[in-house]
């Protein structure tokens, strides 16, 4: 079964860059935005059922993306997020701390 995620956005709200799978689950990003105004990623979750897929690199990539057409830098406080930065260092102009 093919599966599709929707474009990655910002729901300021509720502090998380999020995504839909197939339209019902939802995978996110959670952040806060720190006294230098950067976005600290604080943790990713990707429903279990959903895990192994690539959906998770989609959402870090979309993440990434739109930090980076924000002018904004980035802090690297979840495991995961810094694991996809080590994989995909043409992030580096954004990547602070």
């Amino acid at each position: 079964m093919s599966r599709t995620i929707r474009p990655v956005v910002d729901n300021e709200a509720q502090h998380r860059f999020e995504t839909s799978i197939d339209g019902e689950a939802i995978a996110a990003a959670y952040y806060r935005i720190d006294d230098n105004a950067r976005v600290v990623l604080i943790h990713t979750e990707v429903p279990s059922e959903y895990g192994g897929q690539g959906f998770a690199t989609a959402l870090a990539t979309g993440v990434f993306d739109l930090i980076r057409q924000a002018g904004r830098k980035v802090v690297l406080s979840c495991s995961f997020m810094a694991d996809f930065y080590r994989k995909h260092p043409e992030y580096a102009d954004i990547v602070d701390g």
